[in-house]
């Protein structure tokens, strides 16, 4: 099981994130979830962990599932909960999973390069926007 977060800052902007793992595609932060570990405590924990900012606001947004993605760096069946929340920081410490990141706001999110999974919680945020 993996957890990952399209977090929102004070100024409205969304993380995206290019990683070691999605062969040069962008994403969200996350990863996996340890033993006897909540999902939610789990999405705290990696994204706290990969870019160093705190979330709140968590709240499930969709779970999908990955069977072999050609676009993952390995060969893996993936149960991938995704999640909405927010940050009140936007300064990052990344760890040496993240290759880049930018804050974006979701209509320009929609134009990078993401991995398929990621598309679909862009496209999911874009929908319940207000």
């Amino acid at each position: 099981m993996c957890v990952g977060a399209l977090v929102w800052n004070a100024e409205g902007r969304v993380l995206l994130a290019r990683t070691t793992k999605w062969g040069g595609l962008w994403g969200v932060p996350g990863g996996k979830v340890d033993w006897g570990e909540t999902l939610v405590d789990a999405v705290a924990r990696e994204f706290r962990e990969e870019t160093g900012l705190r979330l709140r606001d968590i709240c499930h947004a969709q779970t999908q599932e990955a069977v072999l993605s050609p676009e993952f760096h390995k060969p893996s069946h993936m149960l991938l909960f995704d999640y909405f929340a927010r940050t009140d920081d936007t300064r990052l410490s990344p760890n040496e999973e993240i290759e880049d990141w930018a804050w974006v706001t979701l209509a320009e999110a929609a134009a990078y390069p993401l991995n398929t999974y990621t598309q679909t919680l862009v496209a999911l945020a874009q929908r319940r926007e207000p």
